[in-house]
């Protein structure tokens, strides 16, 4: 089984799949797994419920991070991502991924918490139900085959412009503060980054998060805390009525934003749900997947939460280090979140904000796709492709909107690739007709309404008329794609005619035939 996936398929730089490295984890690791035949097997159950743990204290740093990214209190963030984790548990699509407060997410909505200001998390959470209905409708429609017209540029500027707004979003948190935090986050990133080269049995983030707690503690440092920012969790989370008017002012202040969530979560969802198929050689419902998120992000929105999706790191632990397979680890890891957030409260309000800091810049290093940019990368690229990946990364960071990134990218795109097509279009006369009245024109290439439009300035139609009585238009080589080049062929046809020529066009396929016949004579 691959060890990983493309850099198209995953933000961040990935090692290239390779046949030969298993999957670490237990030597039962397979993808045969089912909840029913895991919970009748002690050893893959207790693989699965290890795995929930680990998967649990992975989750539970980012989750306070984005909290802070999102400018939600913390308690919003960790319930978002246990009450996702058990939700999705049964109704996902894709056994074994983890979700949470993403940072996707958080990075979208936090503007709207910002302009609303007291009212910010009831109109988020609004935002939240909104989201939750649409990914939904996603789901149920089919939606989600577009992602397969998103292209692999676009796809790389999304996860660049993602890791360039998570940095960003960390630069309040290291200026203008006590010049004990410096050390603290140079200490964190070094935490993170080297202990998973000596093991892998406690993630790097926690192991990193609960070492500058130690050291500000008992050091007596003054530095900002996840306390600081109060809202830390108490007790169970309780169903939440938003206080807001339910008018069309309201549906106009959150709609762009619940769209954006929607389309953001969704494609980072499907992203991770790509990877894992990668990882456990399995296929997974994407429809399933989205119709699930939506439905899990109303039970979060229900209560209250912030909204999520799929979590790329955390599912990599959840199925390459914890060896997980079922959503049984899956509804663990939300079920873990509860009990040491509930019962390790006060603790969680003595973390130093540096080591938040430490784990998101961390993380943004390793979701740039840092191949991307390399200039041998950049030498082979075309320039078309490296210009749409620049303009998502621009257009996103800009904006501080993933979704309008990736609409922008995917849009610039279309009508690149489009203009490429055009350019290969060829009309060239052939003059081996046995027939001395007959005139042959070959058409090679793709037609379409970008390279079919000037098709019709290009016989020589008064030359003809002089020549021959009849020509002849091969379209052997050549596709007919829609109602713009039927047209051009039709104006063609009523141009010799005022001349006195007669037209065929022959060599027509089976599609190009049918959308001829279908058409030809009835637009106007």
């Amino acid at each position: 089984m691959p060890d990983s996936t493309p850099a198209a398929s995953a933000p961040g730089p990935q090692p290239v799949p390779s046949a030969s490295r298993p999957v670490t984890g237990p030597p039962e690791a397979d993808s045969s797994w089912s909840v029913r035949k895991a919970l009748r097997s002690p050893r893959r159950l207790t693989t699965e419920v290890l795995a929930g743990l680990i998967t649990a204290l992975a989750l539970i740093p980012e989750s306070i991070a984005f909290s802070i990214v999102a400018q939600v209190p913390v308690a919003m963030g960790l319930f978002t991502s246990a009450i996702l984790a058990i939700s999705i548990a049964f109704l996902g699509g894709r056994p074994a991924m983890a979700s949470g407060a993403a940072g996707s997410v958080a990075l979208v909505s936090a503007p709207l918490v910002v302009s609303q200001g007291e009212k910010g998390l009831d109109y988020l959470v609004v935002a939240v139900l909104l989201m939750a209905i649409l990914q939904v409708l996603m789901g149920v429609l089919g939606i989600t085959r577009l992602m397969r017209f998103i292209p692999r540029s676009v796809m790389v500027g999304f996860v660049n412009a993602l890791a360039i707004l998570i940095a960003l979003s960390q630069l309040e948190h290291v200026l203008h503060v006590p010049w004990a935090v410096y050390p603290l986050v140079v200490l964190g990133i070094l935490v993170v980054v080297f202990l998973p080269k000596l093991t892998t049995v406690v993630p790097g983030p926690l192991v990193a998060v609960v070492l500058l707690t130690v050291i500000s503690v008992f050091a007596g440092l003054t530095v900002p805390t996840v306390g600081g920012d109060g809202g830390l969790p108490d007790s169970l989370p309780t169903l939440f009525l938003p206080d807001v008017p339910l008018n069309l002012e309201t549906l106009r202040i959150v709609f762009p934003v619940a769209l954006a969530m929607a389309l953001v979560g969704m494609m980072e969802s499907l992203m991770t749900a790509k990877l894992v198929d990668d990882l456990t050689d399995t296929h997974s419902n994407k429809r399933r997947e989205a119709w699930g998120l939506g439905l899990s992000n109303l039970v979060v929105g229900a209560f209250g939460g912030m909204g999520g999706c799929a979590m790329i790191a955390q599912t990599v632990v959840n199925v390459k280090e914890g060896g997980a397979r079922t959503r049984i680890s899956t509804f663990f890891s939300g079920v873990f979140i509860l009990v040491l957030c509930l019962s390790l409260g006060e603790i969680l309000g003595m973390i130093p904000m540096a080591a938040l800091v430490a784990v998101l810049g961390v993380a943004a290093f390793r979701t740039f796709d840092w191949h991307s940019v390399r200039p041998s990368t950049l030498s082979r690229m075309p320039v078309s492709e490296t210009a749409v990946m620049v303009l998502t990364v621009v257009v996103t960071v800009v904006t501080e909107n993933l979704a309008y990134g990736v609409i922008a990218g995917v849009l610039v795109a279309s009508v690149l690739f489009v203009g490429r097509v055009a350019h290969l279009t060829r009309l060239e006369r052939v003059d081996s007709s046995d027939a001395d009245d007959e005139r042959v024109y070959r058409v090679t290439g793709e037609l379409l309404f970008a390279s079919s439009n000037d098709l019709a300035t290009q016989f020589d139609y008064a030359g003809d008329a002089e020549a021959v009585r009849r020509v002849v238009i091969d379209l052997t080589e050549a596709h007919v794609w829609d109602a713009s080049t039927v047209a051009a062929l039709d104006a063609i046809e009523t141009k010799y005619a005022r001349h006195g020529v007669d037209v065929e066009i022959r060599g027509l396929n089976e599609d190009s035939a049918a959308r001829h016949g279908r058409l030809s004579g009835e637009l106007g």
